[in-house]
């Protein structure tokens, strides 16, 4: 839990990002035309930066019981993230955790007003370090768990998983590169960083078809990706009506908007960059 700082200097930009961020997610969140059937329609972002936040704000209102409690892995200073918004503007209790001690303690000093059940951690997670995570979550089933490295994703799920994590939502990001139709990962390295890994910074993370073999495996169900074609969402079917998730028309690929913008080139032959990399098949 958070200790009252002394001497708090107020980040007066931070703040008025934070203002903005809640300002622009509900009224976006107010416009919205939800269709249970229809994920498109979720969509809105007051601290996400995809659609995210109205994503998870409508399975988290179709949980048969929640705690009200969420573990995000890679959560940046918390202006842009999958977690800020449960956390300021529905007041849930929950772990940020960011490699970067900067960054935590920015967030830190940002969030410190809006949210008493927030714990910011200072963490560069592996897949050896899963127990030392569970040692500090109050929840081993929290209503969400996020998770966004831009690298060893696929590896650190695993170990989240296997290690008696059971989430009732699963946000994670995949990397459209891949295309629709294989199903890859990069290779696992401790001190993995997509920026250093390769010089177009695409080699990095899991591909959709990867995410949903291994979802299904554990037996979760695959939900959607967002339109911008950064996230995809699995939940664990216990926890749903079954009738609700039958429902959902699935987005199944999108392509990531900033990376085609940036390339201008679509997901397959974007691949062809990287295609000389070492990847592993899921």
């Amino acid at each position: 839990m958070f200790k009252k700082l002394k001497n708090f200097i107020p980040d007066t930009g931070a703040r008025q990002r934070i203002g903005i961020a809640l300002s622009k997610g509900g009224a976006m969140m107010h416009a919205r035309k939800i269709d249970l059937t229809e994920p498109s329609t979720w969509e809105f972002s007051g601290f996400s930066q995809n659609g995210e936040d109205g994503i998870i704000d409508v399975l988290r209102g179709q949980l048969k019981n929640s705690n009200r409690y969420f573990i995000e892995i890679g959560s940046s200073d918390g202006l842009e993230n999958n977690t800020s918004w449960l956390a300021v503007a529905e007041k849930y209790n929950g772990i940020m955790i960011e490699g970067n001690p900067k960054l935590v303690n920015r967030a830190r000093r940002m969030f410190l007003r809006y949210s008493i059940g927030l714990e910011c951690l200072n963490m560069f997670i592996t897949k050896n370090s899963i127990q030392d995570l569970k040692s500090v979550a109050f929840h081993d089933d929290p209503d969400l768990f996020s998770l966004d490295i831009d690298g060893n994703d696929f590896y650190i799920a695993k170990a989240i998983l296997d290690g008696g994590f059971r989430p009732k939502i699963f946000v994670v990001e995949y990397n459209s590169v891949y295309g629709p139709d294989r199903s890859l990962t990069v290779e696992y390295r401790n001190d993995f960083v997509f920026t250093a890994a390769h010089s177009t910074q695409l080699y990095y993370g899991v591909s959709i078809t990867g995410w949903r073999n291994f979802f299904e495996s554990h037996n979760y169900k695959f939900i959607t990706v967002d339109r911008n074609g950064v996230n995809a969402f699995f939940v664990d079917p216990e926890f749903f009506n079954p009738d609700f998730l039958g429902s959902i028309k699935q987005l199944e690929f999108a392509e990531n908007r900033y990376q085609f913008t940036k390339f201008r080139i679509p997901s397959d032959e974007q691949f062809s960059l990287i295609e000389d990399q070492k990847f592993v098949s899921i």
